[in-house]
């Protein structure tokens, strides 16, 4: 009698726990379907109406020229549309299936493509990144600097630059092109180039010319904004033997679907690729290129050997929240495993860089691959603790939220503006939350 007690207490007690922290498996993990009643997945068709209002006002009071907006909860896809122009010169109406350079949204998919390579045993994240680009090895702290040519001095870091510090921006790496005077024209002296160029080169020269340079500060001691996901895309090619673009497209992006997605655009897609707009006080919305050697057309005409783990890639909303989904499903998608619940959760929710982001009044933290929302940025309204989120440089925009199982994908095409749409857009998906 006192056995089976016991056995009914231990099975009561699983299922209990099982209901307390559900996994998803292969057979249950959702895939992205649209669906005409939002109900159906808890959100407010009324409500979500006032997204059109909202998304509608910012393109008549030509804030944007245009935008494509996604929003999904537990895999269904509850709203998409696009708004405005995708070429405001020639009025070309914008479409849901137009093609974004995404920039720095191209981070979160190179972490999860070198975790995948983690999980096969491939290396440890406190390995020190030398071990494999040698470079690397001994690396020299900026000392000073000599605006006239550029020259420097440097002294020796007391530690080496690990795979964790490249992955959580704690390296002392520099950006460069979004970086101080000093580290911009020592990159641009060297030939260092961010997301893409016309010059003839490759992602391992491009990294290898970055390994010599000098870091801004002794590694694991400061968040500062880096190349760091760049070195992970050719650490990706070192371990897998594959170039960074065969990989992810092998491993990632054909497995989930994601038929839209490239470093270079197949020439049969030129025409869906979005204009980048740049504010002017006379055309409003100007579309030609600024920099000749930073050639916004990159996807259609550039070096096509040199592929930035850091900001190369180019997508559509539809594919970047499938990606998402995965995320979500703690790694699954369309019957096939990815990574781990605790590989997922490393990249998603792991606090990396303790209070170096924002210090201890921050309202988010940073995992390997994202900035999370805290329990302080809660209290602010900025959404659910372990919210997950980034955006790029061309003004796109994405968030996750594990706790209400819904993602978000804002795709616009500027530079140079500022205008508080994602914000806009994140109050008023969580008030059409209807369950």
């Amino acid at each position: 009698m006192i056995i089976k007690t016991i056995c009914i207490l231990l099975v009561t007690t699983s299922l209990v726990s099982y209901s307390q922290n559900p996994t998803t498996t292969t057979k249950s993990a959702p895939i992205l379907t649209p669906v005409s009643n939002p109900q159906l997945a808890g959100m407010s068709a009324e409500r979500l109406t006032r997204l059109d209002e909202t998304l509608q006002k910012l393109i008549k009071d030509e804030k944007l020229p245009g935008l494509v907006a996604l929003v999904a909860r537990k895999g269904k896809i509850v709203y998409q549309k696009a708004y405005g122009y995708s070429n405001y010169e020639t009025k070309k109406p914008e479409r849901t299936d137009d093609i974004f350079r995404i920039a720095s949204m191209t981070k979160a998919i190179t972490a999860t493509a070198v975790m995948m390579l983690y999980e096969e045993g491939k290396f440890s994240l406190d390995d020190p990144i030398s071990k494999w680009i040698p470079g690397f090895a001994h690396p020299g702290i900026l000392d000073s600097f000599i605006q006239k040519d550029s020259t420097y001095t440097v002294k020796p870091a007391k530690k080496e630059i690990t795979i964790r510090q490249l992955l959580s921006h704690t390296s002392g790496i520099g950006y460069g092109i979004i970086d101080d005077e000093r580290f911009r024209k020592i990159y641009t002296k060297a030939g260092i180039w961010e997301i893409a160029t016309l010059e003839k080169t490759s992602t391992a020269e491009n990294i290898k010319r970055l390994s010599l340079l000098p870091i801004h500060n002794e590694p694991g001691e400061k968040f500062i904004y880096s190349m760091g996901l760049d070195v992970i895309g050719y650490f990706i090619e070192i371990l897998s033997g594959e170039s960074f673009s065969d990989y992810v497209t092998n491993h990632i992006f054909k497995p989930l679907g994601m038929s839209d997605t490239y470093f270079y655009l197949p020439e049969s897609k030129f025409d869906r690729l979005v204009k980048v707009h740049i504010p002017d006080s006379i055309k409003k919305w100007n579309i030609s290129n600024p920099n000749p050697q930073f050639n916004y057309d990159y996807p259609m005409i550039g070096t096509k050997t040199l592929c930035s783990g850091g900001g190369g890639l180019s997508s559509t909303a539809r594919d970047y929240a499938i990606f998402l989904q995965m995320l979500l499903n703690n790694g699954v998608y369309s019957g096939h495993r990815f990574l781990s619940r605790p590989t997922v959760n490393l990249l998603t929710e792991s606090n990396q860089v303790g209070e170096l982001l924002g210090g201890e009044n921050a309202r988010t933290h940073f995992s390997l691959a994202f900035s999370v929302i805290n329990k302080a940025g809660v209290y602010a309204g900025n959404g659910s603790e372990g919210r997950f989120s980034w955006g790029g440089y061309f003004n796109t925009n994405y968030w996750a939220d594990p706790k209400e199982q819904i993602l978000v994908v804002l795709m616009k095409q500027t530079v140079g503006l500022n205008d508080n749409s994602e914000g806009i857009f994140t109050r008023m998906v969580y008030q059409s939350i209807d369950d």
